[in-house]
């Protein structure tokens, strides 16, 4: 939804813009076009071959500025900068990018082998494999049920605990096998593996206690009028940002016999659209794109 994003994100050419997750910067690609000498871009993310793609772009701008950092921790890059309250929007994309994706070497995909990492900074953390060798059934259970709504959560966390105790689980492979044995039966266009990659990726990542801190703080960064845009591919994230900009345009909660006006809710936000969906053109040319919901609210 590149036109959605940009129409919801950019409101002036001299602004300060965040893109909290540069991927390879598509979005924020077509953001500079538009944004003046004057303007500022800084873009945000954990993977370090993201970050090198982006200081290659610094090259042809000069208005842009990069750092490795989560996106829940955009609050230090802003401190920094002198920009808390000036910031005219902020963008996530949020879940694994495509060249991730496509990359077997990364780990996240059931349909390309390689090592079983899925690890947003390799270099950090431990990666998908170190934690199955270790973890618990009950562990693995809660994890694949919490992070990706499996229903067969607690046979695949058994099959797991029997195959490592055979052998380790290194590659994508190993782990697909486990899960196709012991899942019964395949959801209609769903890989019996989708959930638990998507499952132990998020976990792997904290990607929600990410969004959730993320959350907490984006308004101290907002300018009044500044935007807020999130792209959600699951229903856990947009969850979160749903909640999070209906509570925020809602204000303070009262008794429902009690008479306030208006301006005593103590507003935070505005909702400017209802959630939008990539067109089916843009499905047909890019499936990925199918669960894609943007949400877009405006600080006051």
């Amino acid at each position: 939804m590149p036109d959605e994003v940009l129409d919801a994100w950019f409101t002036d050419s001299a602004g300060i813009y965040i893109d909290g997750t540069f991927g390879r910067g598509g979005h924020s690609g077509l953001l500079l076009q538009r944004l003046a000498s004057e303007g500022s871009l800084l873009v945000i993310d954990r993977d370090p071959e993201a970050i090198a793609v982006a200081r290659a772009m610094q090259a042809q701008h000069a208005n842009l500025q990069c750092e490795q950092l989560p996106f829940a921790e955009i609050g230090q890059a802003v401190a920094q900068r002198g920009w808390l309250g000036k910031v005219n929007g902020i963008f996530l994309d949020l879940g694994v990018s495509s060249p991730q994706l496509d990359d077997a070497e990364r780990g996240f995909s059931f349909m390309r082998n390689g090592p079983l990492d899925m690890r947003m900074d390799p270099g950090y953390g431990q990666s998908a494999a170190q934690w199955l060798a270790s973890a618990a059934s009950d562990e693995i259970a809660r994890v694949l049920f919490r992070y990706g709504e499996e229903r067969h959560a607690r046979r695949i966390a058994r099959a797991i605990v029997e195959q490592r105790a055979l052998a380790p689980l290194l590659e994508t492979a190993d782990l697909v096998r486990v899960v196709e044995q012991a899942v019964p039966r395949r959801e209609r266009n769903k890989h019996k593996a989708t959930r638990t990659f998507q499952a132990i990726r998020i976990f792997i990542n904290a990607e929600l206690e990410q969004l959730e801190l993320f959350l907490n703080h984006c308004l101290e960064w907002l300018a009044p009028g500044g935007r807020l845009a999130v792209i959600s591919f699951h229903s856990l994230e947009d969850r979160m940002v749903k909640r999070f900009m209906r509570n925020k345009a809602s204000g303070d909660k009262v008794p429902a016999h009690v008479p306030v006006r208006d301006e005593q809710l103590n507003r935070k936000m505005r909702i400017l659209s209802r959630a939008i969906r990539a067109s089916e053109e843009e499905v047909a040319a890019n499936p990925r794109a199918r669960s894609a919901v943007l949400r877009v609210a405006e600080k006051l």
